[in-house]
């Protein structure tokens, strides 16, 4: 990716780095998703590699300055590929003693400080539980701090422009962000277009922020405060044309080229819901790409609506998180009945009920697997990355399409709202999805099926002569009528699982990244692959044979993965849940596999996988 800013001059002594992480953090009123985000977007502009993660209050109007009330952003970005968002952080921007509290812990030892000094009086401590200043007990001397009056040095910025007490309060987040632009040696151009862009209706804003900004920068060129600032050189990544994108972005326009590539109507019915929500919000700016989103008043409503949709020849998707999915349910029977179309998208939180709206978790698996009435399986396909949600959100229309069934999308709330750069690929790198629909009346019969993929027609309503009936009874075999027969309700029930089953023919066998056979394989899903990459290279570096297999497909499996689990001495099976793939590969392939588990709305660090590869190992320190 080339170099798009150039970097400002300074007059600070360069120190050459190839990564940082940085995180931003304060009350949820203070605009830290917002510098995060301008910050992420001016460093990929750059042309660097970046991996994010925006951590968000679980309650929507916490008391200000309360522990419950604060709002984080990481970042990491380096000069080579990125796969996580980092363990430890460089440096930490607090914006009060709340903040501060919450995120010290991940602090490297001498790791940068910023600290907004205007908030540590005693009323603010008081909010935080927080006793003594740690401004003043020491607490904090193995850190770089560095106070900063941000409140008062926004004011005496903007002071001449006469804006009011509160609205030149709420650009000390910009005066923080251009101290960390200087810090990184980054141009703050691209922020100031996105001011102007923001605040293009209040010309007085434009201004206030853009002084706020530039107060920032310049405080810390004129102070000298830091002494050293940091030059990260841009990543070697692969020629193209590249954009930031976060997880639901990529689902979004996933679905959208889907629908292109199949040529049909993309319809999504949906119901709002933490992390998920931000899918539909995508998925309305497209409507002159024929997208129709419809804002449902239940989930109920959301898949009854998708499955109508899907009846009229559309690719139908339906987004929620895990109590939305638990709704769905009863619907999701129907639309296996009646063998239509669907993706469901469940972007999974912590739980069980509200739980931990904000936070990420993987324990929706067994609910996707087998979460229904019945024999009713469903394919399950999960996401990776950020940007394999887009490939992802393709692949689970093409199977939904090619074999006519519902297909469940396992996301969650770290792809969704975390970032990396992605590769727009060309439209000849997108396979064709192609869709046929039955048109002759003399052949035509509702479960007459394909031999390869026991696909039933898909004859759009309004054909002339193709008049069927479907519903939620059972179905007699080839013709659709209603029927109540023993044995015909096994034979549909056995079809329905056949071909499922039979998707297996169209998924990759796994080849496992790293060492083909060995001590120790590796075998996991969903957003934990980037933590285990880098540990498994870590590790592999001091000589372990180790493997890596990440599932996309978990139902059904890849057919040669009992195999590549006969070639290593030892599995194991890191999971944000209890142990929920665990217990199915144990089941399936009689494998005497560990887990490991956390359950905490936390990705794993890579640290936390490493110590597990060599407790495996039985390497001892």
């Amino acid at each position: 990716m080339s170099t798009l800013i150039e970097t400002p001059p300074s007059r600070a002594k360069h120190s050459v780095i190839d990564h940082a992480v940085i995180r931003f953090a304060g009350d949820s009123g203070d605009g830290m998703q917002i510098v995060g985000n301008q910050f992420t977007n001016t460093v990929a502009l750059f042309g660097n590699d970046i991996a994010t993660f925006p951590d968000y209050p679980a309650e929507i109007r916490a008391p200000a300055g309360t522990i419950p009330g604060v709002s984080g952003f990481q970042l990491h970005f380096s000069s080579k590929e990125v796969y996580t968002p980092g363990d430890a952080i460089d440096v930490l921007i607090a914006m009060n003693p709340a903040a501060l509290k919450v995120n010290i812990a991940d602090l490297k030892p001498n790791g940068i400080l910023i600290v907004n000094s205007d908030s540590f009086k005693e009323t603010d401590l008081r909010k935080a539980q927080v006793k003594v200043n740690p401004l003043e007990d020491h607490s904090l001397d193995k850190y770089r701090v560095f106070p900063v009056e941000l409140e008062r040095l926004t004011g005496r910025a903007l002071e001449h422009l006469g804006l009011d007490a509160k609205s030149v309060n709420r650009c000390k987040n910009f005066f923080a962000l251009g101290m960390c632009f200087w810090l990184y040696n980054r141009s703050a151009e691209p922020t100031n277009r996105w001011i102007e862009d923001k605040f293009k209706n209040k010309p007085l804003l434009v201004e206030a922020n853009k002084l706020a900004l530039k107060g920032g920068y310049s405080y810390c060129e004129a102070t000298e405060a830091f002494q050293v600032s940091y030059e990260i050189p841009p990543a070697q990544l692969a020629p193209g044309l590249y954009r930031s994108m976060s997880g639901n972005q990529a689902l979004a326009l996933g679905f959208v080229t889907a629908a292109q590539k199949a040529g049909l109507t993309l319809f999504q019915g949906s119901y709002p819901i933490t992390p998920a929500s931000d899918i539909l919000h995508e998925l309305s700016q497209y409507k002159d790409f024929g997208v129709m989103t419809f804002q449902a008043e239940d989930e109920i409503a959301a898949i009854t609506s998708t499955i109508g949709a899907a009846y009229a020849g559309a690719l139908a998707i339906t987004t929620t998180s895990g109590p939305g999915m638990a709704l769905k349910t009863e619907a999701m029977g129907l639309a296996i009945a009646v063998e239509l179309p669907l993706v469901i998208c469940d972007i999974q939180r912590g739980g069980p009920s509200t739980g931990l709206p904000t936070k990420t978790e993987q324990a929706d698996l067994l609910q996707a697997l087998f979460g229904r009435n019945s024999e009713a399986p469903i394919p399950v396909l999960a996401a990776s990355t950020p940007a394999d949600c887009f490939w992802v959100a393709l692949e689970a229309s093409r199977i939904a399409l090619k074999y006519m069934v519902p297909v469940i999308l396992l996301s969650d709330g770290y792809l969704a709202n975390g970032a990396e750069p992605w590769r727009i690929p060309k439209a000849e790198e997108i396979p064709a999805i192609p869709v046929t629909f039955a048109t002759d009346p003399a052949t035509y019969l509702p479960y007459k099926r394909d031999p390869q993929t026991l696909a039933r027609p898909w004859a759009l309503p309004g054909t002339p002569g193709l008049e069927h009936r479907v519903g939620g009874l059972e179905k007699q075999d080839v013709t659709g009528n209603i029927n109540y027969e023993p044995l015909n309700h096994e034979n549909m029930v056995r079809i329905r699982a056949a071909k499922v089953a039979a998707i297996v023919q169209d998924i990759p066998d796994s080849v496992p990244d790293g060492d083909r056979a060995g001590d120790l394989l590796i075998i996991a899903w969903g957003s934990t692959a980037g933590s285990i990459t880098e540990a498994v290279k870590t590790e592999r570096a001091k000589g372990h044979k180790i493997g890596h297999v990440h599932l996309r497909y978990l139902n059904p499996l890849p057919a040669n993965l009992g195999e590549v689990i006969k070639r290593f001495k030892k599995v194991l099976v890191p999971e944000l849940n209890m142990g929920q793939l665990l217990w199915v590969l144990r089941a399936k392939f009689l494998v005497d596999a560990a887990g490991l588990n956390k359950i905490q709305g936390r990705p794993f660090s890579q640290i936390e996988l490493e110590q597990k590869i060599e407790e495996m190992l039985e390497i001892q320190e």
